[in-house]
């Protein structure tokens, strides 16, 4: 492990709280079982992974940060990917863009919690394909692999906020009837944020879909809407 690397691991471990270490696997759901299983925490808050992130994200080099990808503790690999982020959005040229993104599509057997894949996969995935053929998150969708599902699903979150919806309509289409609640909540988030900018668009996708979508992404994606219309969606009453 490079000097870096120790440095990196030794600020991190220096801002673990022990108590959020002793919570954070019931979180994360890193219990036996679970889908977070031996993950590690040291119990360090995100805003401390960020500054320490921010400090040295511009001499990090891409063979260091897989180092850290490897690291049994999950503060540690969220560090390693929140530098690859600041790389990325720091990042000159559409070349070295591209490689950051073949970086991170070659690691994402790493990107293995939902808050690994919700802080990054947005602001590398869904930029560099905003304006791109978007074919690889269909792939991502039908995979059968539940982070590379979610990670389809969030990405579309850069392309909503910009007024684009269809891709995002498309990918909850495919993962409505997902079995695990992480993309049940994916799907439900996503919508809620097309309903931010248009409501109607949302309306019109749970016209089809609200009477066999899960309960928990119905719940997820009518979270802003006005009590009473939320109240007659969740009773059927509208559609």
């Amino acid at each position: 492990m490079t000097e870096l690397c120790i440095q990196i691991k030794l600020a991190l471990q220096e801002k673990g709280i022990p108590e959020k270490a002793a919570f954070f696997p019931r979180f994360f759901k890193a219990m036996p079982g679970e889908y977070g299983e031996g993950d590690m925490f040291l119990g360090v808050v995100v805003p401390e992974q960020r500054k320490i992130a921010k400090s040295c994200y511009s001499e990090i080099t891409l063979e260091e940060i897989t180092e850290l990808l490897l690291d049994p503790y999950h503060e540690v690999r969220l560090t390693a990917l929140f530098m690859l982020v600041y790389r990325y959005q720091k990042a000159k040229t559409e070349e070295t863009q591209q490689k950051l993104v073949d970086f991170y599509l070659n690691h994402m057997e790493f990107i293995n919690n939902w808050d690994l894949v919700d802080t990054t996969c947005h602001p590398i995935l869904g930029h560099f394909y905003f304006r791109r053929d978007k074919m690889l998150f269909y792939d991502l969708a039908k995979s059968g692999n539940l982070w590379k599902q979610r990670i389809a699903m969030i990405s579309s979150l850069y392309w909503i906020k910009r007024g684009e919806f269809g891709d995002a309509l498309n990918l909850a289409e495919i993962l409505i009837s997902h079995p695990h609640d992480l993309i049940h909540k994916a799907v439900g988030w996503m919508l809620r944020e097309i309903g931010k900018m248009n409501q109607e668009v949302e309306l019109e996708f749970l016209r089809k879909y609200s009477k066999i979508m899960p309960r928990t992404a119905l719940r997820y994606s009518i979270e802003k809407f006005d009590q009473n219309l939320r109240l007659q969606i969740l009773k059927g009453e509208v559609f």
